[in-house]
This record gives C-alpha cells, sequence and structure tokens, in this order.
C-alpha cells in the first residue's frame, strides 16, 4: 500500500510516503511519475495538510441505499451531487468553525473520497479505475438548516461550502479496493456512523464514468461518494473522527 501525504516542514511544503510514523520525502509531481528524493522525516515533526488541493470537491446525495430508505427517498436514476468550494477545505487535525452569520445545526457527514490521478472526459465504466489515484476519508459537514431555508432554491452549496466545511485527509491510499472497506463516524467517543462502502447505489468507478460525460475531472479532484445513516449535530467543543481501515483516521475538533 502507499499512503501519500502533504505536508509543511520547516517553512516548505512537500509531500510523500507515509511508512508507519516517518514520511518518504517525493519530488516532481504526486499524480504523473513522483520520485523519492532520498529524504526522510518524522511525521510527529510536521503538519500536515490535505492531501492534494482539488480544483472542486463533488460530493453525492442520496448514494446508499440504507439511507435513502430510512428517508422514504427513491434509489436515483443518476448520481445527484453538488460542488464544495475550495475555501472549505480543511485539513486533519485542524479545527472546523461554527459560521458567524448562522446559528442552526451543524452536521458531520463521514465519507469515502475518491481522489481523480489524471485528466477525465467521458470515460467509460470499464476505463473508470484508471483515472482514480486512490482514495481518502471526508467528513462532509453541512449547516443543514440552510438548504431548504427558501422555498424557492435549495441552497445545498452554501450550506456545504462555509470556509473550514470541507474536511479530507489526511492521505490518500492507492492500493485499497474500495467495494470492502467501511466508514466509521465516532463523535466525542460515541460511535455514530458505521457503515459499508458496498451499499451505494452507484460504485466509485461508476460515478468516475458518469460524472465525467458532466464535467471534466481534474487530477487532485475529489469526489464524496455520500454518506449513509447516522449523520447527526455537532455541538462547539465536539470532537469528530471518521476511521477508514485501509485508509486512517480523519480527526479534527468543531468549535
Amino acid at each position: 500500500m502507499a499512503k501519500w501525504l502533504r505536508f509543511t516542514h520547516q517553512g516548505k511544503t512537500a509531500f510523500g510516503t507515509l511508512e508507519g510514523d516517518t514520511i518518504r520525502v517525493h519530488s516532481g509531481d504526486m499524480f504523473a511519475g513522483a520520485q523519492p528524493t532520498g529524504e526522510t522525516v518524522a511525521l510527529k515533526d510536521v503538519k500536515v495538510l490535505t492531501p492534494c488541493t482539488p480544483s472542486k470537491m463533488i460530493a453525492l446525495w442520496n448514494n446508499f441505499k440504507a439511507l435513502a430508505a430510512k428517508l422514504g427517498n427513491p434509489a436515483p436514476t443518476a448520481p445527484l451531487y453538488l460542488l464544495k468550494a475550495p475555501n472549505s477545505f480543511l485539513a486533519h487535525g485542524e479545527t472546523i468553525r461554527k459560521p458567524a452569520s448562522y446559528d442552526g445545526k451543524v452536521v458531520y457527514e463521514g465519507e469515502l473520497g475518491i481522489v481523480i490521478g489524471k485528466r477525465a472526459h467521458a470515460v467509460s465504466e470499464a476505463d473508470a479505475p484508471k483515472y482514480i489515484f486512490g482514495y481518502t476519508i471526508v467528513n462532509d459537514v453541512t449547516a443543514a438548516e440552510i438548504i431548504n431555508a427558501d422555498k424557492t432554491f435549495a441552497q445545498w452549496v452554501r450550506a456545504k461550502s462555509f470556509d473550514t466545511f470541507g474536511v479530507f485527509g489526511p492521505v490518500i491510499e492507492t492500493d485499497v479496493d474500495p467495494m470492502t472497506l467501511s466508514i466509521k463516524t465516532v463523535l466525542n467517543g460515541d460511535e455514530r456512523q458505521n457503515y459499508p462502502v458496498n451499499d451505494c447505489f452507484y460504485s466509485p468507478a461508476q460515478l468516475v464514468s458518469l460524472i465525467s460525460q458532466d464535467l471534466t475531472l481534474e487530477p487532485g479532484d475529489v469526489i464524496a461518494i455520500g454518506t449513509s445513516v447516522g449523520v447527526g449535530s455537532m455541538k462547539p467543543g465536539s470532537d469528530v473522527s471518521v476511521t477508514i481501515e485501509g485508509i486512517g483516521t480523519l480527526a479534527n475538533r468543531y468549535e
């Protein structure tokens, strides 16, 4: 397995592969022939960044059967998605901030994230895995009461794009079968979500293929494949973590 991450060390931004508690530093382009420099650095000595810098994060709605059944939603006939703005992106260990302009419910959504490795436009489902660099962990934070606050316009992007609401990382795992994974979300020590990826309506390969028919995916773009039952609200002062065995744990505090 290869776990890629980005970090700052002694004032410089770099990237590499995580091997235990040691980072093997690389140079070049993470998505196109990165090479080890021979340098290593201890994980404890760096500040972890988001593992890539997406041009966009695409977030799925109603992609899990258990949650659709609970909400009484029909199976989607095509992927249902929105975009989270780049200003929302936040790394592992950083603080999720309550918006100053909003006093309603803020919820966590633990999800698997697909990281695109090369430019994808109108790719087939069979070819889609060639365009997937790896997988990361996402907490798709949402100001839930904003979505339907105006009866004339559902405000999905605003609700999900506040600063710090697009949490992902800490690594990109390049050698894992996504359909064998489960997502577990823990809030203040209590498990709130634990669901399998294989309960999805659209698999990662299907999502990459179908979304790439609509818009071109660029290297580093992230597709958050949706969440399942157990979504709930966070109060300021909460600790929230999302764990996917085989990838790692994304942990943050909400203030």
